[in-house]
């Protein structure tokens, strides 16, 4: 059973970036946005060896990331969970459809030489969430 609320599912399945935050080696947190995708039961993102999230998530599993929603910044999603498989990519078929998703691309155009890329699978433990439409400054200035 997911920890992911009802109402909330919608921005697991949008293009919306998710902020997600590891632990550095000295114990320093790390964050930077990037493209996932939600399987119902998972979350999933691409990475490549050489990237600090990498090596971050095999030292330590424990990951947290936020989900603004794209039509109301004061609605957001926030996962807390931790990484129970890094996958190969080697055909690039999971980088080529967050290139679809994100770009509507076929493909990812950026794909270097050498690099080696994973699937980094989260497994969602606990989430919190907030909306606050009637409280939005933009709804006073009558956007």
């Amino acid at each position: 059973m997911s920890v992911i609320p009802e109402e909330y599912v919608d921005l697991l399945q949008s293009q919306a970036l998710a902020h997600v935050a590891t632990i550095g080696p000295k114990g320093e947190p790390q964050t930077n946005p990037n493209w996932f995708h939600w399987d119902g039961m998972y979350i999933l993102l691409t990475q490549t060896k050489s990237r600090q999230k990498y090596h971050n998530v095999r030292r330590d599993p424990r990951v947290a990331l936020s989900i603004v929603d794209p039509t109301n910044p004061y609605r957001y999603l926030e996962v807390r969970g931790k990484v129970i498989c890094v996958d190969e990519d080697k055909d690039l078929a999971f980088i080529n459809s967050m290139a679809k998703k994100y770009l509507g691309l076929d493909a990812f155009l950026w794909h270097l030489p050498g690099d080696e890329r994973v699937v980094i699978v989260i497994q969602p433990e606990h989430t919190t969430s907030q909306s606050t439409e009637k409280d939005s400054p933009l709804e006073k200035k009558g956007c």
